[in-house]
């Protein structure tokens, strides 16, 4: 679970159960937002996002289970109806509107709270957004990081099994220095200067195929006293 607190709202025309509510879950590690009624949790909902709903069904205006029905058009977030009815058939039309759970009034505090939080582990963590790029651009070439292929134009340039592991190696820490001892051990070779000075061999064999003047290299740059170092564009 993230570190970060879980942000509820409460949707309830009664401000005094709004405020015991709001203060109950804020005392037990919650961010909590109290909306009034259907237009007023809209309102919030244009504002911000949510880990989980709490909304009473019996409400002037649009109900609970109206504003739950159109919530699920398009939001996934997780709904508790809280209603004074008990009924089956109150339960279901809730359910069927798409809520996750439904408490009948009065209930106790310490209910509600198990209740969201078994609701909170059922929601799965976000996936974490990969913003690595997908691609490199290194003046007239152009590195397929997933395919661990360099292209020039639509000409695959060839590279042998060291220079791709390189590539693979320097495109995993663009813009960071990548020290010989470092490469030695990521091309699985034993440690010791000649391996380092075969590293540099190759490292000035992939420069005649990444620059327009090896010698003085643009993109796979020599960090003196450090390593090396790949720069895009």
């Amino acid at each position: 679970m993230s570190d970060v607190p879980a942000h509820l709202m409460i949707v309830d025309d009664d401000e005094r159960i709004r405020e015991l509510l709001k203060q109950y879950l804020n005392r037990n590690g919650f961010l909590v937002s109290a909306a009034r009624d259907a237009d007023h949790a809209r309102r919030l909902l244009s504002m911000l996002e949510f880990d989980l709903i709490v909304m009473d069904v019996m409400m002037p205006g649009d109900d609970g289970v109206t504003l739950t029905r159109e919530l699920r058009q398009n939001l996934s977030t997780p709904i508790m109806l809280l209603t004074a009815k008990g009924e089956t058939e109150d339960r279901i039309a809730g359910l069927e509107a798409g809520a996750d759970d439904y408490l009948p009034k009065p209930f106790e505090p310490k209910e509600l709270l198990l209740r969201i939080n078994a609701i909170l582990r059922r929601v799965p963590e976000p996936e974490p957004v990969d913003t690595r790029p997908k691609a490199l651009r290194l003046g007239p070439l152009t590195y397929d990081i997933d395919r661990a292929e360099l292209w020039e134009g639509e000409q695959l340039v060839r590279l042998t099994s060291t220079e791709m592991q390189l590539m693979k190696i320097f495109a995993a820490n663009t813009g960071e220095v990548v020290s010989r001892t470092k490469l030695v051990e990521e091309l699985g070779r034993d440690r010791g200067q000649a391996q380092e000075r075969a590293v540099d061999v190759q490292i000035t064999r992939l420069r005649r195929k990444l620059e327009a003047d090896p010698k003085q290299p643009r993109y796979l740059q020599t960090i003196r006293g450090a390593g090396y170092m790949l720069v895009g564009d």
